[in-house]
């Protein structure tokens, strides 16, 4: 006796929806009050076509195939039709500078580029730098006026071509999808998805102890397809049959609240930008949103008073979720334990809402110190985050960046953590976050959730400056409400008044219109030092 050797692969993601959820709807906002609807037997039909086209176009298994694009029916299209057909999707980031664009481009050895309309600019100033790439496909239904060669439109290229498609056997462990890291300490790096780590993947996001998602549920991603597949989000909201809503465009607070209301959103994820704008507009309507059981925030950690405000004033749940590029990305999600559901609501954000969670099925954690130690789980104990499991990768694409990953089999995060005792940990910062005063170390995210609890404070972000008597000292950057006045001596208070020793209260305070962010909504603070680290 034995098991069907099934191969996990993005087949086996995508033939579940068109047979047992065809009328389940995928619903994306081109712009305000412009909506495109279909169903997944439709969105299916579509992907066969391109898969189809692209069987057509010369490529090699393995080649890469990119996109850069914002999110939508388009998107979701290319998601499943390039790796299906042997081919890796390569997400670009919208965001970048073009000297990354270009450097990704080249490092990936793009053969193809599908482009939303409003972004053929980008290539258009690159288009000499990038030679591996021969062709440029708009997605759209006609072309517009450019100077990209070989420019042809999305549905001329799928025109004509069957809407079936018999399924192809790829093995499991073939690459799928290539997702380059932020590059915030370097050149940025290339995470190469299998289709197994791929399917996987959705399965952990799927799971009630990390997102829940199941068919009786609409799912939101607002963070972008090009960020690390959407957090595993669309994936799984496929494979699940949930109805799926996207926005093509950034949304402003107005807009996203109608999104959510009008399409009946049950689960929802984006960086905390996003919920810290949203809020102002719940507060300022007064609109209920009944669907909406979870508000799954990552990219970085959520400030305190912004979780406690969804759930005293709004009725809502925020839950935080860790992960990185590298672990695809979802890693871990703060759930409550059957054994900590009576906590009161501080005691429970203290033990449960506060922290990076519990990590998701198929993933392990291990908090060391700098010899290789495991530290205690006491809650107290600092030391490296480390992650190994079913979706993490174990080598960067050309093997850059190998001193990340140890001996015994461990990805070094480059986090540093904190494990409690009831088996959650929380991120304490980044290793280059940390400030290091007098030997001791501070908490830049601490002390910004921290002063994110003052009442008028919109955004706070803390970095080191150089100390010639401690080395390093903490400068607090912080965003003000309009109309409200911010001291050095209210933020010393209230930091005090959190738990912060004397010691550790910044002597400096910088008042600024935003943080700066990264392209993937991360603060940026390697701008506010050099603004302000002189």
């Amino acid at each position: 006796m034995a098991i069907m050797n099934t191969q996990l692969n993005s087949w086996l993601l995508l033939d579940h929806a068109p047979r047992h959820f065809p009328e389940v709807e995928v619903v994306t906002q081109l712009a305000p009050g412009q909506i495109h609807r279909y169903n997944y037997r439709q969105m299916v039909n579509r992907t066969y076509q391109l898969m189809n086209a692209l069987e057509n176009m010369g490529l090699a298994n393995g080649d890469r195939v990119a996109t850069l694009a914002w999110n939508g029916y388009y998107h979701l299209e290319c998601y499943f039709g390039i790796p299906s057909v042997g081919l890796v999707i390569h997400t670009l980031n919208a965001r970048l500078s073009p000297a990354d664009l270009t450097f990704i481009i080249n490092d990936a050895e793009d053969k193809v580029i599908f482009v939303a309309p409003d972004l053929i600019g980008q290539l258009e100033a690159i288009a000499d730098e990038i030679p591996t790439v021969t062709q440029f496909i708009v997605l759209s239904d006609h072309v517009p006026s450019s100077t990209l060669p070989n420019l042809i439109s999305y549905e001329s290229l799928i025109a004509g071509y069957p809407d079936s498609h018999d399924p192809i056997f790829i093995d499991e462990h073939t690459p799928s999808s290539l997702c380059y890291t932020s590059g915030t300490t370097g050149r940025p790096k290339g995470a190469l998805y299998t289709h197994r780590s791929t399917y996987l993947h959705a399965m952990g996001c799927a799971l009630p102890s990390a997102m829940g998602i199941s068919p009786s549920d609409c799912v939101l991603p607002i963070v972008p397809m090009f960020h690390a597949s959407a957090w595993g989000s669309a994936h799984a909201a496929v494979a699940m049959g949930a109805k799926l809503v996207f926005a093509a465009t950034p949304l402003d607070a107005p807009s996203l609240l109608d999104l959510i209301a009008d399409e009946k959103v049950t689960v929802t994820a984006g960086v905390p930008t996003v919920w810290i704008q949203l809020a102002e507009e719940l507060s300022r309507t007064k609109v209920k949103l009944p669907h909406l059981r979870d508000i799954i925030v990552g990219g970085s950690q959520p400030p305190r008073p912004l979780i406690e405000r969804y759930r005293d004033e709004f009725g809502l749940r925020i839950s935080q979720a860790w992960g990185m590029t590298e672990t695809s990305p979802l890693a871990s999600l703060a759930r409550p334990k059957f054994s900590l559901a009576d906590l009161g609501a501080d005691e429970y954000q203290d033990r449960v809402g506060g922290m990076a969670g519990l990590p998701v099925p198929g993933i392990s954690v291990s908090i060391r110190d700098e010899n290789g130690n495991e530290v205690p789980w006491d809650g107290k104990s600092m030391g490296q985050l480390h992650v190994k499991g079913a979706w993490v990768i174990d080598s960067y694409l050309h093997n850059r960046g190998s001193e990340s990953f140890t001996a015994d089999g461990w990805f070094a995060t480059g986090d540093v953590a904190i494990g409690t005792p009831d088996g959650y940990f929380v991120i304490a910062d980044r290793t280059k976050d940390l400030i290091k005063s007098g030997g001791e170390w501070i908490s830049s995210v601490e002390m910004e959730g921290a002063i994110m609890g003052i009442p008028g404070v919109v955004e706070a972000c803390v970095i080191a400056i150089p100390d010639p008597k401690w080395q390093e000292r903490p400068l607090a950057c912080v965003v003000p409400r309009d109309g409200v006045e911010i001291t050095l001596e209210v933020v010393r208070e209230h930091l005090l008044k959190s738990g912060f020793a004397k010691w550790q209260l910044p002597e400096r305070l910088e008042i600024i219109d935003a943080v700066p962010r990264t392209s993937v909504g991360k603060f940026d603070k390697k701008v506010l030092r050099t603004k302000f680290g002189e």
